[in-house]
């Protein structure tokens, strides 16, 4: 008695995504050169006469990095400002404190006065309010985060992690619908650029959407994610998923019969279960199939007296099942009867022989079999023989339980091999300026 794979506890789901969940690392604060204090100003931006002496020392502490010296004229100043171009550069100069002392602290509180005195000039909206949205980010502020960094897409900003930290700040405030759609749009526009999309934009979303119980947009996600990441271990991911969700030993069977097909069977469970349904399925030849090749991978110890005594009764009820099977598929009492076409079909892929299952799968819908069951198998016997037209077309006809499994199949067609995704890093917390 085998244990079956999709019996593992919820529990595991964190491991099956592997360590891609972390915390983004997040840039160092917004640096400024020391400026002049006509360029500190900025456009449109003068002093008012009694504020004028304290801007200038501020300036001159700033350009000298004299931390106590900038304090004290910081203090000064703000005592003086009066009008809102006083408080902006006020808080501009409390902003470089912040940066040469490396208290983030002061840089939040600075880029808030800033953004919120309504005199931000109109080009330094975008980094401002990225750096501050990062700073709401690290401090768990997600509300907070999410306006300013709302605001900075919208002021055009190009930092590149700013769709990863808004989708994640959604995330984190309870809105996945938002996040999920900023992930979305995200991935799209980088696809558009030509790059590839960080595998935040799909692996945080998918956490999420799994605690809602949303099955159904995970894989969706999952789906969407392995054009990107065509690599076995996301191919066991999401179809460990599918097995979760699924309730069927046929399609069960088909759904291991994938996670073959793309290098995705790392463990002995897996092979345990799909060995299990194959059994039941009366296909030796699958059975041995399988067995062989888990032992050739190592994942089947020798020794495995389980695996080694179904090895020996499989082979011995195979027999020579696969030349007889050969001799069999060509009568015409095979191919007329719909079931036993397909079940023929079925025995021929067990042995690898793709090619000569399409004849039979065809034949079996010819003859009015399950259009679904034997249009996906077919598809199926097409790819693996490597006919990929013929196998999209298939593909693109399954509309019932295994058209999730054929959409798959056509990403497996449709996408090269992609190389993996950079190595999970421990959380860090937002870098501090300096």
């Amino acid at each position: 008695m085998f244990t079956r794979f999709r019996s593992m506890p919820a529990t595991a789901m964190a491991a099956v995504l592997g360590c891609a969940l972390m915390t983004t690392a997040l840039p160092a604060a917004a640096k400024e050169k020391p400026k002049k204090e006509e360029e500190a100003k900025g456009k449109g931006l003068s002093a008012s006469k009694a504020f004028g002496p304290a801007l200038k020392k501020m300036t001159d502490a700033t350009t000298a990095k004299d931390t106590a010296a900038l304090q004290a004229a910081l203090t000064e100043g703000q005592a003086t400002a009066t009008t809102p171009d006083d408080k902006y550069l006020a808080a501009f100069y409390q902003l470089q404190l912040g940066i040469l002392s490396k208290d983030q602290a002061i840089q939040a509180q600075a880029l808030d006065t800033m953004l919120d005195s309504g005199v931000t000039p109109a080009e330094n909206l975008a980094v401002y309010n990225f750096f501050s949205g990062n700073f709401a980010y690290g401090a768990k502020d997600y509300p907070k985060a999410i306006k300013r960094l709302e605001a900075a897409r919208a002021a055009g900003s190009t930092e590149p992690n700013v769709p990863v930290l808004l989708m994640d700040s959604y995330l984190n405030a309870g809105q996945v619908d938002q996040g999920l759609a900023t992930a979305k749009a995200a991935i799209e526009a980088s696809r558009a650029a030509g790059q590839r999309p960080s595998d935040e934009l799909y692996v945080r979303p998918v956490k999420a959407l799994q605690a809602a119980k949303r099955t159904n947009e995970v894989l969706d996600l999952m789906t969407m994610r392995l054009r990107d990441y065509n690599q076995p271990t996301v191919w066991r991911q999401t179809l460990f998923i599918a097995l979760q969700a699924n309730q069927d030993k046929e399609v069960g069977l088909d759904i291991f019969r994938l996670m073959r097909a793309t290098g995705a069977m790392q463990e002995r469970p897996e092979y345990a279960e799909y060995a299990a349904l194959a059994t039941e399925a009366a296909l030796p030849g699958e059975v041995v199939s399988l067995i062989k090749a888990g032992k050739q991978s190592n994942v089947i110890p020798a020794s495995d007296a389980k695996f080694n005594e179904l090895l020996t009764s499989q082979t011995e009820r195979m027999g020579d099942e696969e030349s007889t099977i050969a001799a069999y598929a060509q009568k015409p009492s095979t191919l007329s009867n719909p079931k036993v076409a397909g079940a023929t079909g079925d025995a021929m892929v067990g042995y690898g022989r793709y090619a000569d299952a399409i004849p039979l799968y065809k034949a079996a819908l010819a003859a009015g079999g399950d259009k679904d069951l034997w249009t996906y198998r077919l598809g199926v016997a097409q790819a693996q023989s490597g006919d990929t037209a013929g196998a999209k077309a298939s593909f693109a006809q399954v509309t019932g339980p295994r058209k999730r499994l054929a959409d798959l199949w056509t990403v497996k067609i449709d996408t090269p091999a992609a190389a993996p995704a950079a190595p999970a890093q421990p959380a860090a917390a937002p870098a501090t300026g300096g």
